[in-house]
This record gives structure tokens, sequence and C-alpha cells, in this order.
């Protein structure tokens, strides 16, 4: 009987066996294709901009005071707390539980509305060569189709949706650069310079410009899935930030550049094929036209695959019941990728405007509270081991938090009055929802991992951040 207890726990962990640790190379992708995915979806940047100038310019300086901040932030906490549910950990360290549960309620919720977008984007492009996509009885199969397929390749590994994210920016990529190697003698610099300001839509403008580069934080929650991430990390984040910036910069240059000034009024969401077959021809409009479908399958799988694992951690470290936590033989989350998918078939119904302001406006909230535990945790907890370290003492990294942090309360401003409503309820269920989580771990009507069996390493316990904080939880936002 011993020897049979043993043999059936050794059968146990070993179906439960981790997948491969995400090495440099697919996690510089992985974060390419949680913040772009290529330079789909950045022609409204023209339109709303009134043309090329502001589109351009747009596309080197928000980087500076938006996309390198974050992700100096991320670099330094996720290499200090590399374990899956990254920001969430950050925030529970600083702030405390409760307002950790907040944000990991907000980013789970705003991940998946994004990731919403991702099937209904692949069925647009498909519905040019097959129209029958049209019609809702064709549609909605599709959809669900597509949905589950992705699913399941997250299912069966994150080391297999790290090469499939390579495999897919590589193709995706490629048709952007034969287009600017094409367009290069037809290119006027005089073209990029034409702004016309009667046509500018700051709110359209502003999110569009948010939305194609934010996200930077989502790699974070799987930094317990990362090989050497104090090392990895920050050399994976570098490298994405210059892909991203080049994927976004070359083909707008290109387009605009060698397009006449006046059709900037038809840039809008997947002009760049019109753009392909004027500079290349009908091939080139086909070829990024499939690098556009393609993409889309790429940023779902790694959008799934940060909101899957964010549940896991918060799991682990006891804001959620066990069944979050648990893990296929493949190393994946099994429930917490399907609570994602699902949440993705709910939302996909919602207008593409309406997703992207939505989940801007709950991003962006998340975001603020991240920059204050960034610079909480230098006041607070100066000696934490720090593999990486931004470069700057306290004071400079406030300062270093300044600007996107005026930024990301511009794009709230700018919200709606329906985005506002809805977010508030969103707010005030995410309030609702820990101290009913914390009753029915008292009562246990679920269980939930015990301290001492918690795989977490280096994270204070839920308990012990309820006892240093007291009653912090209460407190504001903002140190």
């Amino acid at each position: 009987m011993g020897e049979e207890t043993i043999v059936n726990d050794e059968n146990s962990s070993e179906t439960t066996k981790p997948s491969p640790k995400l090495t440099l190379l697919p996690l510089v992708f992985l974060i390419f294709y949680e913040v772009s995915g290529g330079p789909f979806g950045v022609e409204d940047s023209v339109k709303s901009g009134g043309g090329p100038l502001l589109a351009l310019l747009g596309f080197l300086i928000f980087p500076l005071i938006w996309s390198i901040p974050e992700a100096l932030v991320t670099a330094e906490l996720a290499t200090s707390f590399p374990e899956n549910g990254g920001y969430v950990v950050w925030i529970s360290s600083a702030f405390g539980p409760f307002w950790g549960f907040q944000e990991g309620f907000w980013k789970w919720f705003s991940g998946v509305m994004d990731n919403a977008l991702y099937p209904v984007l692949f069925l647009d492009y498909l519905k040019h060569s097959f129209p029958v996509l049209n019609h809702v009885a064709a549609r909605v199969p599709a959809l669900l189709i597509i949905t589950f397929s992705l699913t399941y390749l997250n299912y069966r590994g994150l080391h297999i949706v790290g090469f499939s994210a390579v495999v897919l920016a590589v193709f995706s990529l490629c048709p952007f650069v034969v287009m600017a190697l094409l367009a290069v003698p037809r290119i006027r610099p005089k073209r990029w310079l034409f702004v016309d300001t009667q046509k500018i839509n700051w709110r359209g403008y502003f999110n569009t410009m948010f939305w194609n580069l934010n996200y930077w934080d989502k790699a974070s929650t799987l930094a317990g899935e990362v090989d050497r991430p104090g090392k990895t990390f920050p050399k994976a984040l570098f490298g994405a930030v210059l892909l991203v910036m080049g994927s976004y910069l070359i083909p707008l240059m290109a387009g605009t550049g060698a397009l006449s000034s006046s059709s900037s009024g038809e840039w809008s969401d997947g002009y760049f094929a019109e753009v392909g077959m004027l500079i290349g021809g009908v091939w080139l409009k086909g070829w990024i036209q499939a690098a556009a479908a393609m993409s889309n399958l790429g940023l779902f799988e790694a959008e799934m695959s940060s909101d899957a694992f964010q549940l896991l951690g918060m799991s682990e470290i006891g804001m959620l019941p066990a069944f979050f936590g648990q893990r296929s033989k493949y190393g994946t989350p099994t429930i917490s990728i399907l609570c994602s998918a699902t949440g993705v078939i709910f939302l996909s119904w919602m207008s593409f405007q309406e997703i992207i302001e939505f989940l801007n406006f709950l991003y962006a909230l998340g975001m603020l509270l991240e920059f204050a535990a960034f610079v909480k945790l230098r006041i607070k907890k100066p000696d934490l081991h720090r593999p990486y370290r931004v470069p700057l003492n306290t004071f400079g990294v406030a300062m270093l938090c300044l600007p996107p942090s005026l930024l990301v309360i511009l794009v709230m401003v700018l919200a709606a009055p329906k985005t506002f409503l809805i977010s508030c309820v969103i707010i005030v269920l995410g309030f609702c929802l820990y101290p009913f989580l914390t009753l029915v771990k008292e009562k246990q009507w679920a269980t939930f991992i015990l301290e001492e069996k918690r795989p977490v390493s280096g994270v204070p316990s839920e308990s012990q951040l309820d006892e240093e904080h007291g009653d912090e939880s209460a407190a504001s936002l903002l140190p």
C-alpha cells in the first residue's frame, strides 16, 4: 500500500508538470502581441488626426511618455515579484489585498473585452473572400469554432503559444516590409506634414493611440513561467518596444508618404489592404489581408494566456478559489482558460469602438494604481530585491510616472457618459465581490489554497498583507 501510494503521488505530480519555461525570443513576441500585433488598427490615427502628421508624431512621442515608462515599471516590478499574477501581487504588496483584487478584476475584465475583438476582426477580414460570413447563421458558428480552437491551443501549453507568436509575427510583418520597399520610389516626405485641423477628432485620436500602445504590463502575469525572469524580462521588453515602434512607423510612413494627402479621410480599419493594392497590386492586398487575419489569432492567444495565468496567480495567493489554480497535464490553468473564453463569447456582441473606449477606461484606472504602487514600493520597501532596477531615485521614478499618469487621466476624461456609467457599475461590482469571496472563504463554501501550500515564493500571504496594512485597504487609490 505504501509503495502504491508513492506511485500514485508520482503520477499525480507528473500529470501536473508545468510546461517548459518561456525563453527570450518567444517572450519578445508574446509581449509584441500583447501590445501590438502589427499595424492593423492604427489606420484610424490618420483619419482622427486629420492627416499623417499627428499620426506619425503620435507614434514617435507617445512611446516616450507612455510605452517606455510603462515598460520600465513592468521590468522592475515583474523581476521583483516573478510570480503568476503580475500586477495583482505588486498592488497587494503596496496597498493590501483589497486593492490587489480590484486591480486584478479591472485588468481581467479589460483584457477579456480586448480579446473579444479579435475573433470578430478575424471574420471581418475573411468575409471579403467569403461573403457568407456576413450572415448571422454562418457568422455565429464560425465565431464559436474560432474561439474554441484558439482556446484549445492555449490549453496545450504556453511554450506552444510562444512559438506560434513568433511564426505568426514573422508572417504578419513580412508584407509590410515588402510594401515599404516598393513604396520608397513613390514617397514624397512633404506628404507626412499634411494635417487638416478641421477634421481632427481628439477623442478618437487619443483612444486609438492609447489602445495601440498599452498592455505592456500584461506579460507580468506570466512571470512565473519565464526562464530566468530577472534577466529575460528587461531584455524582452526592450526588444518588444523596438519591434512595436517599427511595426507602426514603417508602414505608416510608407503608406502616407506614397499616397496623396487627399486620401487621408479614407484611412480606417482595414485600409492598409487598399494601400497594399495601390502600391504593389492585388497580390500584396491579399497578403496583407491574410497577415491581418493571422495577426488577430496571435493577439487572441497572447491575451488569453495572460488573462488565464492572472486568475491562476490570484488563486495561488488565496484571492480566488483553488479551482482557478488547477493545471492541466500541459501545465496550463484549465478552469481559468475556460473562464476567460466564456467572457470572450459573451462580450463579442459589442461594437468595436465601444469595446475600445470601455477597456481603455478600466485599463487606465488600473495603470494609475500600478504607478502609485511603483512609487510607494520604492519608499516602503527600499531593500526589496530588484534584479532589474530603474536607474532613478524615488523622486526620479515619481517624475517618470507623472506624464503617463496625466495621459491616462486625459483618456478617462474624454470617455463618453455611457463608458463612465458602465465602468462605475464594474467598479462597484468589484468592491462587492471582494467581501463576498472573503465570506466564502470564512464559511468554507469553496476550497482556497492554504498559505503553507501556496507555491508563491517571496510574496506575503493575504493575511500578512491584511495585518500589515490595517485599514489601508480603504485608503485612496494614490499614495
